[in-house]
């Protein structure tokens, strides 16, 4: 296989950067001191933690199927996303493994979700039961964690589970957060109401994220000690967010991102799938009926409480470029910090594997603008002379 070199301006450091592949691994890493004015910036993949779904493709499906995650993969691309966790969320059991399954079935047969998927994240069932910081999963399937449905899902999974996010307050919290560590998944806490002794039981037990901080939660809280300032002080605990305009005021956002500095903190999209009919009239049954705000974001029509994004990671990282002032940051915390807590280095590094993309972007642009993306070396996605986003068919990848 001919090497492949791809030149921009290194979106991680000052001044070009070219970057070598062969064999679908990152062969070279090259400065450049002038790449060009009108050249792209190149970096990472980007890699999202927490995906439900994305345009017509769900990891929720009401029919579970391996062609919805691929969906997924081959849309998520255009955006920059090479690698990505489908999320699954509160549902039945029955519901939940068929969902699992359909992942783990995509996985083996299908090349784009096999190059796209990093694991999977369970999302629930064992949340908080209260209003807010239930968000939209459905109360009748709210359950405390079981040792056997844990057992299960792990059995399902065939390896791929890697997060499970779960509520501190349920009886057999720690006893559910040491049984996932032990086989080797992290446990986020998150979509919770439980008090301070309750989050330091489950990370005693071995918890280490935070799921999208800030949301899931009531509406109004104590101003101290609450879940919130608990979670953001608990040094053991690396914080997911999601940066997507509406689910975080930029002044809470560029506080999380100071305090978690050390801790650890990264960008997921807690995008859902929008099928024809939310995209055409602005209504889905999405979460128990949804609604597409005039200002992009999606509310449950009774609470209007957000119920995930249809923003990607494009816009999280044009975000936080935005309130810093700094894109190598955003772009960090959209790739290499996601890749620690996924823990499957080397990452963007000679041997790693050729995740790249090419983009533009500017100075208070709302979404980075992907032009190129490989995965493993192979071309995902180009965007055309007209414009118009379009993948490589799957007979290419």
């Amino acid at each position: 296989m001919t090497a492949e070199t791809l030149r921009g301006r290194d979106a991680l450091g000052d001044g070009g950067l070219e970057v070598t592949m062969e064999r679908g691994r990152i062969t070279a890493l090259d400065r450049v001191a002038d790449p060009g004015r009108d050249s792209p910036w190149i970096g990472p993949g980007l890699i999202d933690l927490q995906v439900n779904g994305h345009l017509d493709g769900d990891a929720n499906a009401e029919i579970p199927s391996a062609a919805q995650i691929e969906m997924m993969a081959r849309t998520l691309t255009a955006h920059g996303v090479t690698r990505f966790l489908p999320t699954v969320i509160t549902a039945s059991s029955d519901e939940m493994i068929a969902r699992i399954r359909a992942i783990v079935e995509a996985v083996r047969t299908l090349p784009l979700a096999r190059s796209a998927v990093a694991g999977i994240h369970v999302e629930g069932p064992s949340l908080s039961p209260q209003d807010g910081p239930r968000g939209v999963h459905p109360l009748e399937h709210i359950r405390a964690p079981s040792i056997t449905e844990l057992a299960q899902w792990l059995s399902a999974s065939d390896g791929l589970l890697r997060i499970v996010t779960l509520s501190p307050h349920h009886p057999g919290s720690a006893e559910a957060a040491r049984f996932l560590v032990s086989h080797g998944v992290q446990v986020a806490i998150g979509h919770t109401h439980a008090s301070e002794d309750e989050i330091t039981a489950v990370v005693e037990a071995g918890a280490t994220l935070s799921t999208h901080l800030g949301n899931g939660a009531h509406a109004v809280l104590p101003r101290h000690p609450n879940y919130l300032w608990t979670q953001l002080a608990e040094p053991r605990l690396a914080a997911g967010v999601i940066a997507d305009g509406h689910h975080l005021p930029d002044s809470t956002l560029a506080t999380m991102l100071a305090a978690k500095r050390d801790h650890g903190i990264f960008l997921v999209s807690d995008a859902v799938a929008t099928p024809s009919a939310l995209r055409e009239n602005g209504v889905s049954t999405v979460g128990g009926g949804v609604r597409l705000a005039d200002d992009g974001a999606l509310r449950h029509v009774a609470t209007g409480f957000l119920a995930g994004s249809i923003q990607t990671l494009d816009v999280g990282v044009a975000t936080v470029a935005r309130i810093t002032g700094s894109l190598s940051q955003a772009i960090n915390l959209a790739t290499a910090a996601p890749m620690r807590v996924l823990g499957t280095g080397p990452h963007w590094a000679i041997g790693a594997r050729a995740d790249v993309v090419l983009f533009d972007w500017s100075p208070g642009d709302r979404r980075i603008a992907v032009r190129d993306v490989r995965v493993a070396g192979v071309p995902r996605f180009t965007h055309t002379e007209d414009a118009t986003p379009t993948t490589r068919s799957s007979s290419l990848l």
